[in-house]
């Protein structure tokens, strides 16, 4: 095993210049500003928790966790995702408030990866959790607030796409019922896109033309809210049904907030299917083919820690954001740096801040040999900076 060099890290990290750390910490406040205007407030929880718990409560599969022990042998995991965690608290040390509960973070999260260019073991998300309330309202307050937030972080032009995981399963279940392990592998194409290992799946159930049918046409079920009738005439199943009334409704909703055009509905987004319950949805914007956001309902997350409570949320993927989207511009600004001999230090650093108080950044250091012979107080430009000098004339004047 080779030993890193001096400047090495580990694969699948990254260090933030001051630049990119500008740009990240505008995002988190714009976005969290724009949270807190929507009434959540926000949490943070402990980047260590206990695998027993939160790991195994968490949506991120178990190879991806990062696992440690502590000095008594109890495992322990990075977080992988904030929603586990805030669940946790719920359950505990905000179990005597009123519901609902809106709940926002910013924090970087862990996953280990497979060591493919372009993959991020520690990244930062931004997102909220509306807890106690099972409405299309509340799922189209989550939805909304995505769009916002979105837009909050300099993302212009961006669609979200939403489907319903109970249509899914009713179908699958009116169509190959009881086939567990075969819708399985349905599933598992549609949440990968692998649209064409989907087709072969169902070539591979050698079912009846019309069976085959109702299970390609899903495929064609994305645009408006015209796909809530075309759905209907696929299924008879009362799950999807139940399902699709539950989606047409948000869909109103959003239609009431004035942010439809934003939104397509597509029955083939169904999310991580072991985790989410109902509604889900993803955001991409124009300039990635990566989803900037994603979110939905699991309503069984809070029973793992003895409340059983529904739940909605999201969560903005900020990195991605951060490096795929040009819509956040940070201006650098101007600094003031003042130099200055030692007769006239204090006269130089009460100046300073006197500007820092008012806003202004200043940056102060002492004045070199040659330079120290200016007389009196001198005021410079020299490229993006004021530069004032406190000298004295030569002979110590």
């Amino acid at each position: 095993m080779t030993k890193p060099k001096g400047f090495e890290k580990p694969i699948g990290f990254r260090d933030y210049t001051p630049h990119v750390v500008s740009k990240l910490r505008m995002i988190e406040r714009n976005v969290l500003e724009c949270m807190e205007r929507w009434g959540y407030r926000q949490i943070i929880t402990p980047t260590i928790e206990y695998y027993d718990t939160v790991g195994v409560a968490s949506s991120t599969s178990d190879r991806k966790l990062f696992k440690l022990l502590n000095s008594r042998g109890t495992t322990l995991v990075l977080r992988s995702d904030l929603t586990a965690p805030i669940a946790r608290v719920v359950s505990s040390m905000l179990k005597d408030e009123p519901l609902p509960l809106r709940l926002s973070y910013h924090a970087n999260v862990f996953r280990s990866i497979e060591e493919e260019a372009g993959r991020e073991a520690e990244f930062f998300q931004t997102g909220v959790e509306l807890v106690g309330d099972d409405s299309p309202e509340a799922d189209a307050e989550v939805v909304a607030l995505a769009i916002a937030s979105l837009q909050a972080a300099g993302v212009s032009s961006f669609k979200i796409a939403m489907g319903h995981m109970g249509f899914l399963n009713g179908l699958l279940e009116e169509v190959i019922p009881g086939q567990t392990e075969e819708q399985e592998q349905l599933k598992e194409g549609l949440l990968g896109r692998d649209y064409v290992g989907y087709r072969q799946s169902i070539e591979a159930l050698h079912l009846e033309p019309e069976q085959k049918e109702r299970l390609e046409a899903i495929l064609r079920l994305r645009g408006g809210k015209e796909i809530c009738t075309h759905a209907n005439e696929l299924s008879s199943s009362a799950e999807a049904a139940q399902s699709i009334a539950h989606l047409c409704a948000v869909f109103e909703v959003l239609e009431a907030y004035g942010v439809s055009e934003h939104v397509l509905i597509d029955l083939t987004m169904i999310g991580d299917f072991s985790y989410y319950t109902g509604m889900t949805f993803e955001g991409y914007a124009a300039e990635l083919g990566s989803p900037v956001c994603s979110g939905g309902r699991y309503d069984n997350l809070l029973q793992q820690f003895g409340r059983a409570l529904p739940a909605t949320g999201f969560a903005l993927k900020t990195n991605r954001i951060i490096d795929g989207v040009h819509g956040i511009r940070i201006e650098e600004k101007k600094s003031v740096r003042i130099e200055y001999s030692p007769e006239r230090r204090a006269e130089a650093l009460n100046e300073a801040a006197r500007l820092r108080s008012l806003g202004q950044n200043v940056v102060t250091s002492l004045l070199h040999e040659e330079k120290g012979e200016a007389s009196g107080h001198g005021s410079v430009t020299e490229q993006d900076e004021q530069v004032i000098i406190y000298g004295t004339q030569k002979g110590g004047k």
